[in-house]
Parts: C-alpha cells; sequence; structure tokens
C-alpha cells in the first residue's frame, strides 16, 4: 500500500472510534441530565408502584424520547425551532403546572377502601388503568414543555461533543445522530435502572407505605405544579 492511498483512508481508520467516543459522551451527558430527582422521577416511580415495571419503563421511554428530541434541536442548532419554543415558555409552563396539578391531585386523593387483589407474580393489583402508549405520549410531552432543557443540551453539547470534533457533511450528520442516540440511551439506562428499584421494593410494600409515598409524590408534584404556575404567570 502506497503512502497516498494510506492517507486517502487513514481517517475513515479513526472514525468507529471518533463515534464510539460521541456516543458514550453523549450517553453520559443524557445519564447526567435524567438523574438529579424532579417530576419526572416522581411520576416513573409512582407509575411503578401503581401500575408496574412495564408502566414505568414506558413513562421512562417517554421521558428519554423527549431528551433525544431536545439533544436532536440543540445539536442541529435549530435556531428557529429554540427561538419559538423559548418564546413560548410560558404557556409551556402553564400546561406543565396544570398536568402536574393534576398529578398532585391523583396521588393525594384517597383511595378506595377494598380487599388487595393479586396479579399472577403476588404483588398488588395495578391502581392505574392507563395504557403504555398513553404513559409513554403524556410523559414525552410532560418533558418538552420545559423549554431551558434545550439550553442546558446546546450548552454541554458544546463543552462535551463540540460540533468540530468530527467534520465533513456526511459524517456530521452521522455525529449528530449518533449524539441523539447516545443522550436516549443514557437517558433511557437512567430510566431502566430506577425502574427496576422501585418494582423490586413494589412487591415488599405495605399498603401504608404505598400511601405514604403516594401523599410524599402528591406533595412533590403540588410543589413542582407551584413554581410552573409561577413561571408561567410572572416574567
Amino acid at each position: 500500500m502506497d503512502l497516498d492511498t494510506l492517507i486517502t483512508i487513514a481517517p475513515n481508520l479513526f472514525l468507529p472510534a471518533a463515534f464510539a467516543g460521541v456516543f458514550l459522551k453523549a450517553m453520559l451527558l443524557g445519564l447526567g441530565v435524567a438523574a438529579p430527582v424532579g417530576p419526572m422521577a416522581f411520576l416513573c416511580m409512582r407509575r411503578t408502584l401503581a401500575g408496574g415495571w412495564r408502566l414505568g419503563l414506558a413513562t421512562g421511554a417517554g421521558i428519554a424520547t423527549g431528551d433525544g428530541v431536545y439533544a436532536g434541536i440543540a445539536a442541529l442548532g435549530l435556531t428557529e425551532v429554540s427561538a419559538f419554543v423559548t418564546d413560548h415558555g410560558r404557556p409551556l409552563h402553564l400546561l406543565a403546572g396544570l398536568f402536574l396539578g393534576w398529578l398532585a391531585y391523583a396521588a393525594l386523593r384517597p383511595k378506595p377502601a377494598g380487599p388487595e387483589t393479586l396479579q399472577g407474580d403476588n404483588r398488588p393489583a395495578a391502581l392505574s388503568t392507563l395504557s403504555l402508549p398513553r404513559a409513554w405520549a403524556s410523559s414525552f410531552l410532560l418533558t418538552l414543555t420545559n423549554p431551558p432543557t434545550i439550553i442546558v443540551f446546546a450548552a454541554m453539547l458544546t463543552a462535551f461533543v463540540p460540533l468540530s470534533a468530527l467534520s465533513g457533511a456526511e459524517v456530521a450528520r452521522l455525529r449528530i445522530a449518533t449524539t441523539v442516540a447516545g443522550v436516549a440511551a443514557g437517558s433511557l439506562l437512567w430510566w431502566v435502572v430506577l425502574v427496576a428499584g422501585v418494582a423490586a421494593l413494589r412487591g415488599m410494600m405495605a399498603p401504608r407505605v404505598a400511601r405514604a409515598l403516594d401523599i410524599t409524590a402528591g406533595l412533590a408534584f403540588l410543589a413542582f405544579a407551584a413554581v410552573e404556575l409561577h413561571r408561567a404567570v410572572l416574567p
């Protein structure tokens, strides 16, 4: 192999390693954004306790999808979309506040008394009739009502996955796709771990403990709803 041929193909030899590095950095970014305890964590935990691991995982998948969408907007530099979302921050905060208020009501309202029914795996029967697609869609839309997430991703992607990391139009498009996939995978990894932990404890919880957790989640939803409504009303 002559020197000219080697120089031509050399960049392609390093592309897999470069993309692997981009994916791992984006995955850590998605994991870091998802991990802090917030309304989405309480939502995922409560749905896991109420409806089982499938409902919790559907909720986490919706959140991860929303994170991936915002990471894609940030990575693509879609200023028009970013500007539209940030300019309409108040209506989005209002929608988020109302939805979180409804979640607070659902968590705090007294549950009908009655004997527990058991499923085949000897766990408490599901307290929610929410379908998996609706669980995914509601958590996805709730994630999209947080416009500052775009700013967070834009800042962190610039620092950890810079646009100049890989050059060339085709390579740039692959880099963006790899970044989005990495962020979504990192976010989903966190929700899988959280759901697995909560689901493992679900069958061992006494009704009083489950009710106490419901009340805690309800109060947390109420506090987050107040914050969102405050952002919607005041400049």
